[in-house]
């Protein structure tokens, strides 16, 4: 480890030429801020070494794709910068894209140790065990991943901001067993999808629901004619028919729309992420398929004042970056997670950034306001859930709403948190 000189260390005695010439640049510079490479206010002027970080997410993939994730740190990543960086340290984002498979994903994680990164933040991957194992030898923070996987809730490394998966199922389930007599769940074919039908039974059964009728889809499938007609038949008159295939889910309820004629009429619903504000507009808003669905999210809904300072930064640096969507749960999770990484390293004082200064910033119960865009965060073990599948899990909080006049509403006032709704689960 290298240490750092004294104070005290003699050091030779300038020249006269060389004082003059120092003193002729300094010159120069203070006319001349840009060209010098520090602005006034920005990043760089404390001489503090950069924080550097990466996010990551699948990109130009036949299934899923989160391109705002990555696209929304960069933003936040010249906000800082612009105004003089967190704690008067420059942020550096490395983003990577995962290719939505398990070796994309690991070799990002490779990558973020070989750039020795303080954290991974505000990341999309649905490959936990590919991307956590090397992080976890590497000492490196997972901040507010998107929450799709079963290890960022389980990883001693892992600070999730949101209920995941886990939770917005589990909610889901809450919100259809008051309206549905029956449900049945599309959902993709895959380990991660096995595990959904399970969170949204264990929200039918608080409503005193019979579990959901479980129909497997393809996660890139380009027709979804079948499941449409399972699912319909299944759910029946007075049912409601749930699909969380995240980019799939518009291409399955165009297949919906053409099969319902032909079976009893039933609610459709989803979840942020698989359907948002941006999919209902394109669909045709309130003459659209999507009027009258049910949906839960981890958040408030997008027109909700408490996300103005996004819209802000995004307006001011991703101003026709049409990968940053704000309405996106992606973009909204990657905001929140960097509000985290800010506020840790904020809370060091000016000392030492690094993973282990972050970890153990975060592990000795730092307090993280959102400015209500979800409960106070905090990873000591007590605030965490007492349920064995998710014990990394701080926030159980999950939004119901619903499309409409073509918008995203609340369909009740508040968070409804589902922590008991998550123990149950088996």
């Amino acid at each position: 480890m290298t240490m750092p000189v004294s104070r005290r260390t003699l050091l030779p005695r300038p020249s006269k030429s060389t004082a003059l010439t120092a003193a002729a640049l300094v010159a120069a510079c203070a006319s001349l801020t840009a060209a010098c490479g520090v602005i006034p206010g920005s990043a760089g002027e404390s001489g503090e070494d950069p924080v550097t970080v990466m996010t990551w997410a699948p990109e130009k993939t036949k299934a899923t794709n989160k391109p705002g994730v990555p696209a929304m740190a960069q933003a936040y990543a010249r906000w800082v910068n612009a105004n003089g960086g967190i704690d008067g340290r420059e942020l550096k984002v490395i983003t990577c894209n995962d290719h939505n498979d398990p070796v994309g994903a690991a070799d990002c994680a490779r990558k973020a140790v070989d750039m020795k990164v303080a954290a991974v933040v505000g990341s999309y991957s649905q490959h936990g065990r590919s991307f956590l194992s090397p992080l976890e030898v590497a000492g490196i923070p997972y901040i507010g991943g998107y929450g799709v996987t079963d290890e960022e809730f389980s990883s001693p490394l892992s600070y999730p901001v949101n209920g995941g998966e886990p939770a917005l199922m589990a909610g889901n389930g809450r919100q259809l067993a008051a309206r549905c007599e029956r449900v049945s769940l599309v959902r993709p074919d895959t380990i991660a999808g096995d595990d959904l039908p399970g969170l949204l039974d264990a929200g039918l059964a608080e409503g005193h629901r019979s579990p959901s009728a479980d129909i497997r889809a393809p996660e890139d499938g380009t027709d979804y004619t079948a499941q449409a007609e399972q699912a319909l038949e299944r759910a029946g008159t007075g049912g409601c028919v749930t699909a969380a295939l995240g980019e799939r889910t518009d291409t399955f309820y165009d297949s919906y729309r053409r099969t319902e004629d032909a079976y009893p009429t039933a609610r459709i619903s989803s979840v942020l992420g698989s359907v948002d504000q941006s999919l209902v507009d394109r669909t045709g808003g309130g003459n659209g398929p999507y009027e009258g669905a049910y949906l839960t999210g981890w958040y408030p809904a997008a027109g909700d004042p408490r996300w103005d300072d996004m819209h802000e930064v995004i307006r001011r640096q991703a101003f026709g970056d049409n990968r940053v969507d704000p309405t996106d749960a992606g973009v909204q999770t990657t905001w929140i997670a960097y509000t985290v990484l800010k506020q840790t390293i904020e809370s060091l004082d000016g000392g030492e950034v690094s993973s282990r200064t972050l970890r153990r910033a975060l592990d000795k119960g730092l307090k993280v306001e959102t400015g209500g865009l979800t409960p106070t965060l905090s990873w000591r073990f007590k605030d965490m859930l007492a349920a064995s599948d998710f014990p990394r899990l701080v926030n159980a909080d999950v939004t119901f709403q619903m499309v409409r006049d073509g918008r995203l509403v609340p369909a009740r006032k508040g968070f409804v948190n589902v922590s008991k709704t998550l123990e149950q689960v088996k």
